[in-house]
């Protein structure tokens, strides 16, 4: 396995249980190379923590923190959320488009540093393999990608804990609470242990599960308004505060998961084929991307409205198979920011006990003409127009029984 040739690695650096022992199984397996340490910050808190010592601890030579989280949100986070892309319409894609900009920060340090190789401590069955070395192909196609799970003799998390124990490296998690877990500011995804079998119902309600907010049944019995507003698609202010993209994750964040919004269990199909199960937490997520739905209804013609889930199926798709730095999603985003010329207003939302009730919408450029729209009388609208309207419309399907009712002469 030694390649000598190897003398410096950037490794992509969480301080979680992979990539805990990932530093000195390097130095054990690559002639001690140097081991330069890259965490990404989008809003993982606390989870930065003591990084820095662990990582030198164990082996590193530095750490990078990269503090990532306002260009997470406004450059990756909200084109998302304007094309309105769920992954198999329910996942919010927290952990899928946090990867790339990670990725592409750790491309530059290793470009920097001269490194010889990056390093990640993604797994061989899972997505984030894929997304990590996507976009480090699009910006250094030449670098060597050394990934542990594919090679190492280890074959689970609990050989994993294992090595730490043995090689003293200090841990978050026990095998008790072995939960596989990715947070950011957007989201936090939990897999494995009970999850893993989808019959087993999640402990909601157990202390310590939820990190982002309560259960449903935990929230208060009493309503919570919020109103937000849009400019062009982005969520620019909520209870008409001015707030920057990260505040209103934030705030959103803070409102959603007190009210218990925001719980997706998921069993989804992953891109190398097998299904996974996964509980995600995104409140302020699951908020935005409902209010930026309703303001679309007022605001998008039919034709576009219908099209456009066609492109946000797609463009999800793009997002959940790393292909964040493609020709084909920076053509979907310029179809996407078009649409969203004129998708600005006000979305008046009630959050209760997880769910998320409209309560009133308005927009300079709403569509909806109650004239046109309503059921008393009106001066706009003569309904004699439809029936040769319907006439023409149906033309194709009376030609057609014309002909299959003289096929039967």
């Amino acid at each position: 396995m030694q390649d000598k040739k190897i003398k410096k690695i950037v490794l992509a650096y969480s301080g979680g249980l992979d990539t805990s022992i990932i530093i000195p199984w390097l130095k054990e397996n690559y002639d001690n190379p140097e081991i330069i340490a890259v965490s990404g910050d989008v809003g993982q808190g606390t989870e930065l923590e003591g990084l820095e010592e662990k990582a030198i601890a164990t082996g590193a030579s530095k750490l990078y923190i990269e503090h990532l989280t306002e260009e997470f949100i406004k450059d990756f986070v909200y084109p998302t959320v304007k094309a309105g892309a769920k992954y198999e319409g329910e996942y919010l894609l927290g952990t899928s488009f946090a990867r790339p900009i990670i990725a592409k920060r750790i491309v530059d340090i290793a470009l920097a540093e001269g490194a010889d190789a990056i390093c990640h401590g993604c797994t061989g069955k899972g997505n984030d393999q894929v997304r990590f070395e996507l976009a480090i192909k699009a910006f250094a196609p030449q670098m060597k990608i050394i990934a542990p799970w594919r090679i190492w003799d280890i074959k689970s998390r609990e050989e994993e804990i294992a090595y730490a124990e043995a090689h003293n490296i200090p841990l978050k998690i026990n095998r008790e609470t072995n939960y596989s877990k990715d947070k950011n500011l957007w989201h936090l995804s939990h897999e494995g242990l009970d999850l893993e079998d989808p019959a087993n119902e999640p402990t909601y309600e157990k202390p310590g599960f939820l990190e982002m907010g309560v259960s449903p049944m935990q929230a208060p019995d009493k309503p919570t308004y919020v109103t937000i507003s849009f400019e062009k698609g982005e969520a620019v202010a909520i209870d008409g505060e001015k707030l920057t993209p990260v505040q209103v994750v934030e705030k959103l964040n803070e409102l959603g998961g007190a009210n218990g919004i925001g719980l997706c269990d998921l069993v989804e199909n992953r891109l190398v084929g097998m299904k996974s199960r996964g509980v995600y937490e995104t409140p302020g997520g699951t908020i935005l991307y409902r209010a930026h739905e309703i303001l679309e209804t007022l605001c998008l013609d039919r034709d576009t409205q219908h099209y456009k889930a066609l492109v946000a199926q797609e463009y999800a798709d793009l997002v959940y198979f790393g292909k964040w730095y493609t020709p084909l999603r920076e053509a979907l985003q310029a179809f996407v920011d078009k649409t969203q010329e004129f998708v600005t207003g006000d979305v008046k939302l009630k959050l209760y006990k997880g769910n998320i009730i409209n309560a009133g919408t308005t927009s300079p450029y709403s569509l909806y003409n109650p004239e046109f729209a309503t059921f008393d009388e009106d001066e706009v609208y003569d309904q004699k127009d439809s029936a040769g309207f319907i006439n023409l419309y149906g033309l194709p399907l009376t030609v057609r029984a014309m002909m299959l009712n003289s096929l039967k002469k």
